[in-house]
């Protein structure tokens, strides 16, 4: 009997020193948010979320090449969140894939750079060049706008698929004569005397908006707080980086691992963002038109879930 009452302590002992572990292995472990973003300079914002998740969250940052594998993640689920230029949102939006995007993450960050001593210095100058352009990128449809404006078309030039961290590198070489790139590539073609700026192309209707912030549906409907929480927390990153330009440019050189003169060069070109307003939303759609007269989309996406601004009229009003 003694014997029988002494195991039945130490098993009831054991089971309270494992309960009691789990607990404190469970408050010792931090949510974890996953946000991808492109390996470019106006895609630095998710790096200073560190700087303001609440106790309890920890954010792991994911960089992507391309927007369509940023797109992808998110629509998979190996990332929560992910910034990447509308071009890809659209896209996955058009196809019935469930992104959504519920923020902004930069305007500018686009440059048309020629070869310094190329001669170009207008788009109607790139007839006949061989000008890089990432296919599937926000930078396509723009390019695409303004050669239509100037009474081109994709035909009047030679285009070269070319990535945008070989954009500049390419242009140095001379496989190209300009590129439609991301900063900081028009940072490093400036910095290094190789390049010049033929145009910054903010003057169609699309204007700066460039790369959003997107998670997916099912995140939305299961968990409405984590998104209030991560876009509360992208708005202050974003605010801070755009007002600690030392901060941001020191960020970009560490994570991008380019030299200060280069990105010194790009920062101006970049307006790091978080809201949704009305004119967000009206260049978005035009941009969507777009690209379905260009036949990159076969339908529009449905606007109305496509772009939840709900999440951030939230914030804005709190």
């Amino acid at each position: 009997m003694h014997n029988s009452t002494r195991r039945h302590f130490i098993r009831l002992a054991v089971t309270a020193t494992a309960l009691a572990a789990t607990s404190l292995t469970a408050l010792a472990e931090d949510r974890v948010i996953k946000v991808g973003t492109l390996k470019l300079i106006h895609g630095i914002t998710p790096y200073f979320y560190e700087k303001f998740v609440p106790a309890g969250v920890k954010v792991v940052v994911v960089p992507f090449e391309s927007p369509t594998d940023g797109k992808n993640a998110v629509v998979t689920g190996s990332v929560d969140f992910g910034i990447f230029g509308l071009a890809a949102a659209t896209l996955g939006g058009a196809n019935g894939e469930p992104v959504v995007v519920v923020g902004a993450a930069c305007n500018r960050g686009m440059a048309v750079v020629a070869g310094k001593d190329s001669g170009i210095a207008s788009i109607k100058d790139l007839k006949g060049k061989k000008v890089a352009i990432w296919p599937g990128s926000t930078q396509e449809v723009v390019i695409l706008d303004r050669l239509a404006a100037e009474g081109m078309s994709i035909k009047d030039i030679q285009a070269v698929r070319v990535s945008f961290s070989d954009m500049a590198p390419a242009l140095a070489r001379g496989d190209i004569d300009a590129y439609v790139g991301a900063e900081p590539a028009a940072g490093i073609s400036l910095a290094s005397g190789v390049g010049k700026i033929v145009e910054y192309p903010y003057s169609t209707p699309t204007g700066s908006l460039n790369m959003v912030l997107s998670t997916r549906r099912e995140l939305i409907e299961k968990d409405p707080e984590l998104i209030r929480t991560l876009l509360k927390v992208h708005r202050k990153a974003s605010e801070f980086a755009m007002s600690n330009r030392d901060a941001f440019v020191e960020m970009a050189m560490q994570k991008l691992g380019q030299q200060k003169a280069s990105i010194e060069q790009a920062a101006p070109n970049v307006e790091l963002t978080w809201n949704i307003d009305d004119q967000f939303l009206k260049q978005a759609q035009y941009y969507g038109a777009q690209m379905l007269d260009k036949k990159q989309i076969r339908q529009l996406p449905d606007y109305k879930t496509f772009i939840d601004p709900s999440f951030i009229k939230a914030i804005s009003a709190s």
